[in-house]
């Protein structure tokens, strides 16, 4: 039973009636009932009388604001996208098909039992009930995928884990546009101005399809009040924060799956000097055909000792073998991270390793904090991280392996003397500074040797600064300024003094006026990221050295070629935009649903911390597709602080994205307080839906 309350006029109501409707909408009814408050963010701040309940609730909160987009990812995992939308997703029902991606998810829910298998079922449940009462707002295609199931849910998290985050490029073997990456930072309280921990969570990921992020606060009277981010259909939060602690992801250089080559020969192929038969699977595939009728198609699925063959080239097949597959515990893992009070309770969770891959970055109100490099890391027999990563001789069987490092063989950093823990998609080694991690230590092939420029802008913000305080920390997350700027305009500039008559001197005084930040009103940014897109790691004097993390690379080889670049990067810039000093913001621009304002930030190459990426618009504009999602900040005391922003918005439902509008403030650099208590979410309720 779920209805809406809403506050109108009580001229034909009785007192007594008045009364208790008063009294009722006053006093907490969490106890009572299960209850979804909106805010004026649209998020749903979920009271559930049980966590069974919670979850019910989280379902169906998911499908109000993004129930279409939720359907055709189930459909996805489903293996059937075909069957509902047409030819154009069949490949990608042979990709699930391929790895058997819906029996796990079915094998896996069957290992469920009690309490976990009941809050799947009640996120499902949630979600059904919602379409039922609500269908006028399900697209009419979009019906026919329902009811959604425990094992749809299960489906889409493994596939978007293990398909799209980890094996997505040796699945595809291409890199994508866009490659998933994060910031996160904890401080200590010896690094505190505060003398409490602090926690900077900010992933960075498509602004579009399964890598959407869903905010919600989830309570429950029995154990549970965690305040976070989950992606869209998935039944826990991903990254959160609870009145004890917080944890935040980053992707880590992990090699957690492989591309092998195999050697066809005959009906066969070659492994262990043997011709081996290829075990094949025909799956008949539904296509729906543009009048709306069915079709069916069959398709041969080769495998290999090895894994699925995904495709041939020169008379070679490639087949890829993936860590953590069979992972069934996920969900488990997550709620006991949710509702962890202490460190203890939290690596506790933790070593259950059912994520396959990411970083955690963790701080607690008891002064804690952490790196941990989690991933189902296989056991390898030699090789480095770039052997790995690259293609494998499949007829080799010393090359396929079998077992996981542990737990305890990952790579980790409690408490360190540094005060603080930072992660932005570099290795583990540069976790903090001064660095503890030998990487002699551990294998070669766990991760690779580096450190790219936006990390080492983060550590260099933290290094400035030996007392951090809260709003220093809403700062560091907001700084836009170009460690490739840092460490190469000196150069350019003294080059193009060496060789005056190249470049126009007008290019020289710009970049010499400039304050090296991507703000709106940066002029001279423009210009010097076409130049820096020009320069290519041959150029550098110094390539980057790892005893010497932070400094590297530094410096240009052939000057000249250099001050030509900047000749025509400054042409270009002239002609696109009018003017080699234009604005950073009329270039760059945060557009979404006839929304435009003036972006800040840019893409992480040119080392900037606030990390956009952006596409060619129609109208000679830059759009930003990707980067600075969701952003928090938080404080760790008797009392929780926190400042938050999910830049595109938490619905894509048409008719729910009528919230107030956080683009915008993402364009001003703004962050909103985090509504904690009952009694400040009241002060911002927008609508009750109460069950």
């Amino acid at each position: 039973m779920k209805g809406k309350t809403r506050v109108q006029g009580f001229s034909c109501i009785s007192p007594f009636l008045l009364f208790m409707f008063l009294f009722l909408n006053c006093c907490d009814t969490s106890a009572r009932r299960t209850q979804i408050l909106w805010d004026s963010y649209g998020v749903p701040h979920i009271f559930g009388k049980d966590t069974r309940e919670m979850y019910y609730a989280f379902g169906w909160a998911q499908m109000r604001c993004h129930a279409n987009l939720i359907l055709k990812l189930y459909a996805e995992a489903r293996g059937r996208a075909s069957e509902y939308f047409g030819i154009k997703y069949l490949d990608s029902d042979i990709k699930m098909l391929s790895f058997d991606m819906p029996q796990i998810a079915e094998n896996s829910i069957q290992k469920y039992s009690g309490e976990y298998r009941s809050y799947l079922e009640a996120f499902s449940t949630g979600m059904n009930d919602y379409a039922a009462k609500h269908p006028d707002e399900i697209g009419e295609e979009m019906k026919q995928i329902l009811p959604v199931t425990p094992a749809d849910i299960i489906a889409h998290t493994m596939r978007v884990l293990c398909f799209e985050f980890l094996a997505g490029e040796d699945i595809q073997a291409v890199k994508r546009l866009v490659t998933p990456g994060s910031n996160a930072v904890a401080i200590s309280p010896s690094r505190s101005a505060s003398g409490k921990a602090m926690l900077l969570t900010n992933p960075h990921l498509l602004w579009n399809d399964f890598f959407t992020w869903f905010e919600a606060h989830l309570n429950s009277e029995e154990e549970c009040s965690a305040y976070g981010i989950a992606l869209v259909g998935m039944p826990n939060l991903s990254m959160a924060f609870n009145r004890h602690l917080g944890w935040a992801h980053t992707v880590n250089p992990v090699d957690g799956s492989d591309r092998y080559e195999i050697i066809q020969k005959g009906d066969g192929y070659m492994y262990d000097n043997e011709i081996t038969p290829f075990e094949i699977k025909t799956v008949g595939i539904k296509v729906r055909n543009d009048d709306g009728s069915l079709s069916e198609r069959f398709i041969n699925i080769r495998y290999t000792v090895h894994g699925p063959v995904m495709g041939e080239k020169g008379g070679k097949a490639f087949a890829v073998r993936i860590a953590g597959m069979n992972n069934d515990r996920l969900f488990e893992q997550y709620h006991k991270m949710s509702v962890a009070k202490d460190i203890g309770e939290f690596e506790s969770a933790l070593r259950m390793l059912q994520n396959p891959m990411f970083n955690v970055i963790y701080a607690d109100k008891e002064g804690n904090i952490m790196y941990l490099y989690t991933s189902n890391l296989p056991k390898r027999n030699g090789g480095d991280f770039y052997f790995w990563k690259g293609t494998i001789d499949g007829s080799r069987p010393d090359y396929i392996w079998n077992g996981l490092h542990t737990y305890d063989e990952m790579p980790k950093v409690i408490n360190p003397a540094s005060g603080f823990v930072q992660n932005c998609n570099d290795p583990p080694w540069t976790c903090t500074f001064p660095q503890v991690l030998d990487p002699a230590s551990y294998p070669p092939y766990l991760s690779p040797r580096g450190m790219s420029l936006r990390p080492q802008r983060a550590v260099r913000m933290i290094l400035d600064e030996p007392s951090i305080s809260f709003d220093q920390m809403i700062d560091i997350k907001h700084n836009t300024r170009m460690e490739a700027a840092d460490r190469f305009l000196d150069d350019l500039l003294k080059a193009a003094a060496k060789y005056p008559g190249i470049a126009p001197a007008r290019s020289a005084e710009v970049l010499e006026k400039w304050d090296r930040n991507t703000d709106a009103d940066s002029r001279g940014a423009v210009l010097f990221a076409v130049w820096w897109n020009k320069i290519n790691s041959n150029m550098f004097s110094k390539r980057w050295d790892p005893q010497d993390p932070l400094s590297t690379p530094d410096g240009l080889k052939d000057e000249e070629k250099a001050v030509r670049l900047l000749a025509e990067s400054a042409a270009e810039v002239e002609e696109k935009y009018g003017s080699v000093d234009v604005p950073w913001g009329d270039v760059y621009r945060l557009r979404i649903n006839g929304l435009d304002y003036p972006a800040n930030g840019g893409p992480d190459s040119y080392g900037i911390f606030r990390t956009l990426y952006f596409i060619d618009d129609q109208d000679n504009k830059k759009k930003a597709i990707a980067g600075e999602t969701y952003v928090a900040i938080i404080e760790f005391g008797d009392k929780i602080r926190a400042s938050l922003l999910l830049g595109y918005g938490n619905a894509t439902q048409k008719g729910m994205n009528r919230y107030a509008d956080q683009l915008k403030m993402m364009s001003e650099k703004k962050l909103r307080p985090a509504l904690l208590g009952r009694k400040e979410i009241l002060n911002d309720l927008q609508e009750r839906e109460t069950f």
